[in-house]
């Protein structure tokens, strides 16, 4: 089963998907890991990445690349990033939305990597409204459209081993056979060079 799991940042998209992962005995890719290491290859913080980015289109393309690729090509996975299930399109078998209140999302963001909440939300604003462009401009992708997504979850409302207690319970009661309600991904654009 190929599982996707999207959302925010600070949505608490690793932590579900490590769990997942986990008690499936799936493989975990984590586009945010992928991303992160890119930024330390070219010795960046993520948020510089994410503005060079904007003038290098070859950045995301080379990521999502590699996220479709995955997704077409193994299975048994949960795959987890901003747009992962919008990049497995037709290949992923359950699709995940997470979200919490913007302050909520800072919050656990300042928290996770030691700074400032000033700064994360700043940061967190910057961002998200960097990636809504981009990801409208290169895949005419809206990241507010939630339609594709079999279960969205406002992780602020349980804690993280209660939602993936009721994810596990979503997911051992699926059965693909029986599926009359697989929202189509249309009108993206798998543009990577």
């Amino acid at each position: 089963m190929l599982i996707t799991v999207s959302g925010p940042a600070g949505s608490g998209k690793s932590t579900l998907a490590a769990a997942l992962a986990d008690r499936l005995r799936h493989d975990h890719v984590s586009g945010g890991d992928l991303f992160r290491s890119m930024a330390a290859e070219r010795d960046m913080t993520p948020v510089e990445l994410n503005h060079a980015a904007e003038e290098d289109d070859q950045i995301d393309r080379d990521l999502d690349r590699r996220l479709r690729t995955t997704a077409s090509d193994r299975d048994d996975v949960v795959l987890e990033s901003r747009l992962a299930g919008w990049m497995a399109g037709e290949y992923a078998d359950v699709r995940l939305w997470l979200d919490a209140p913007f302050d909520v999302r800072v919050d656990r963001i300042a928290d996770r990597e030691n700074k400032p909440v000033a700064q994360a939300k700043t940061e967190t604003t910057a961002r998200a409204e960097s990636e809504r462009r981009r990801y409208a401009a290169y895949y005419d992708i809206d990241v507010t459209d939630l339609t594709i997504y079999d279960l969205v979850v406002n992780t602020a409302r349980w804690g993280p081993e209660e939602t993936v207690s009721f994810v596990l319970r979503a997911l051992d009661s699926y059965d693909a056979v029986a599926d009359e309600g697989r929202m189509p991904v249309v009108g993206v654009r798998y543009e990577f060079e």
